[in-house]
């Protein structure tokens, strides 16, 4: 079991959880999960709750292979509505708001957020774990090579992707620890800067990182490694999607950050049962 704060609450990871993606994005490679209409954003967010959601998570700024990087103050238009929203509706549900930006998260933590799930683990803006420090927020860093440019870019030089995963993230446990965050949430960062190989290289040996006592989140739903290896469309990668939630829930996943919300408790529901 883990204990987190996430700002005015204690954030208790016992067994698997779900994690909602909410974009409020106009070019969200899944359209699925494109939510600009304020109504149709709280009817979906509500949807997402019924079906089992733990966190929704609220997004401004699409990570997708060469979209657009948008201004900040873009960014905190597009997602303190919604987090504003959602926080007064749904006032027990976990909201995180994923940005690497400090200036996003501070005030996405003002507004209601309670964690803060940055794709650049500190690397883009480092004053991030300042704002998650003294908000008492809970994080999540993902694994990344490179800049906001080339941060889909494979590094040359990688040798083995489980090795540099787990080394990076030791890196970071002390960076964290220095800025006063002890207890946070690591994600391999499926689908940036690795190969499809490589990225399922992650799911397979996803064990590998237990060993850092810290909880893991895995992103894998509707990505390109898996409607590409099957020749399929992101619309029609649900089954597949649900295949590799089973194998990451079965590694050691504790949180799936999901557009199908009902189909990934359905999965750890049937994991419980056979377990």
């Amino acid at each position: 079991m883990f204990k987190l704060t996430a700002t005015n609450r204690d954030w208790i990871i016992d067994k698997p959880q779900i994690m909602a993606i909410m974009n409020a994005t106009p070019d969200s490679f899944f359209t699925g999960s494109r939510h600009s209409n304020m109504d149709v954003a709280i009817e979906t967010a509500a949807s997402f709750i019924e079906n089992g959601a733990d966190i929704i998570d609220v997004g401004g700024q699409s990570t997708r292979p060469g979209a657009p990087i948008v201004h900040a103050q873009e960014e905190i238009e597009r997602v303190i509505p919604l987090i504003s929203a959602i926080s007064k509706a749904f006032p027990n549900v976990l909201i995180s708001v994923d940005t690497f930006r400090s200036e996003v998260a501070d005030a996405a933590i003002a507004t209601g957020a309670h964690i803060v799930n940055d794709i650049s683990c500190g690397q883009f803006e480092p004053s991030i774990l300042e704002v998650v420090a003294r908000n008492k927020a809970a994080y999540i860093g993902m694994h990344i090579t490179g800049d906001i440019e080339s941060m889909h870019i494979r590094p040359e030089s990688r040798v083995s992707v489980m090795n540099e995963v787990l080394a990076f993230f030791k890196l970071k446990m002390d960076l964290l620890a220095a800025a006063g965050i002890q207890e946070w949430v690591i994600d391999p960062g499926f689908g940036f800067g690795k190969t499809t190989a490589e990225n399922f290289e992650l799911v397979k040996s996803l064990s590998l990182l237990t060993t850092l006592q810290l909880p893991i989140l895995l992103g894998v739903s509707r990505k390109s490694s898996i409607y590409k290896t099957l020749g399929i469309s992101p619309e029609e990668a649900l089954n597949g999607t649900s295949v590799v939630h089973t194998i990451g829930i079965q590694n050691g996943a504790h949180i799936l950050r999901v557009h199908d919300v009902k189909e990934a408790r359905e999965v750890i529901q049937l994991m419980e049962y056979l377990h």
